[in-house]
């Protein structure tokens, strides 16, 4: 049952705080990617893998992590930040790190057709943030607008950009790309009429004010994951109840978060003291809208479709993106851990 008043939240703390810095401390003295070991009979030593530096989209695991859920669990949890030197999915299916996160669950399907023996095994967000922005005075409220239009993309988005074209049957070519990085200045400039980014990057999104327009991937009908988790198909064979265990606190973090937004905001910035705790409140709220979408109201947080997943499939197979294999439903994602759980994260 998680915490519901302050009072209840400071006595556990306490309570935690003896029993763990033992084994807290022997974890980070370790260093490095942690892979699955066990500590004494029942707990378990484990790392999550990420893409890019953890903030706000980890809200549920900095909840779970500092409220003792972990713990609770039997698992001694760290998160792992990424950036452009670290591959992510080979860390993980290599069996360096127990579980990965990733920004889109079409990565998980091109390293699954590559045979990186990796499977996706949960969603934290059930819609996908991803949205072009235009300002007013250009404005692009569909696909078909942005033909002959400069589209600023990350380097790492342009298979959703060719995506969302092909919705509309257009070609690549159709679209001047122009790299850009996280600030919205090319658009206010512009050096674009059209940005690409999360819409739950809300500080940056700031600066664009009340004459921004939005279109949202999700709206042009490209449909997919954002922040699925992922394991080493090993892992998945072997570590089972560890899995079921780090899932069953992540989702009891993400349920406490989304009922407590303000000390869910205070527990990140506790944990990452550099954030400013106004502006990754404001970016919680918005990151909680599309991880509790109707799926997981009605199957639990965290939950995924075969039949989203097919038709992603579908779509980059069609896209021509995988040069090697198609991948199928049953090779890129595994519903045992959510099954295994559902009765649990519906209890939340």
């Amino acid at each position: 049952m998680s915490v519901d008043n302050s009072t209840e939240f400071n006595l556990q703390r306490r309570r935690l705080l003896k029993g763990s810095l033992a084994a807290t401390g022997a974890l980070l003295a370790g260093g490095g990617y942690l892979a699955l070991r066990k500590l004494g009979t029942d707990a378990a030593s484990m790392v999550l893998q990420l893409g890019w530096l953890p903030g706000p989209q980890q809200i549920g695991e900095i909840v779970a992590k500092r409220l003792g859920y972990y713990l609770q669990e039997g698992i001694q949890f760290r998160i792992s930040g990424g950036g452009p030197s670290i591959d992510g999915v080979s860390v993980v299916a290599s069996d360096s790190a127990q579980a990965g996160q990733i920004s889109s669950s079409p990565s998980i399907m091109l390293a699954v057709s590559q045979n990186i023996p990796i499977q996706c095994f949960a969603a934290a967000l059930q819609r996908h943030p991803y949205t072009y922005f235009s300002l007013k005075s250009n404005p692009v409220r569909s696909i078909s607008d942005m033909v002959h239009k400069k589209i600023g993309i990350p380097s790492t988005a342009g298979v959703l950009l060719k995506a969302t074209l092909a919705k509309a049957n257009l070609p690549l070519s159709s679209v001047d790309i122009v790299p850009i990085g996280a600030d919205m200045s090319p658009l206010l400039t512009g050096q674009v009429d059209v940005i690409s980014a999360w819409s739950t990057n809300t500080t940056a999104l700031r600066a664009l004010g009340s004459n921004r327009i939005d279109l949202s991937m999700w709206d042009t009908g490209i449909h997919l994951y954002a922040l699925p988790y992922y394991a080493a198909t090993h892992t998945l064979e072997h570590e089972f109840d560890s899995i079921v265990r780090f899932m069953r606190a992540t989702a009891r973090g993400w349920v406490y978060a989304r009922n407590h937004v303000d000390e869910a905001a205070e527990l990140l910035v506790a944990e990452y003291p550099n954030l400013n705790r106004d502006d990754e409140r404001v970016e919680i709220e918005a990151m909680l809208a599309f991880a509790f979408e109707d799926k997981a109201n009605e199957l639990g947080w965290g939950t995924m479709d075969g039949g989203m997943w097919q038709a992603q499939i579908d779509m980059y197979k069609q896209l021509g993106q995988f040069t090697n294999h198609v991948p199928t439903v049953s090779e890129v994602m595994t519903m045992k851990v959510l099954n295994a759980t559902q009765s649990y994260r519906m209890r939340l």
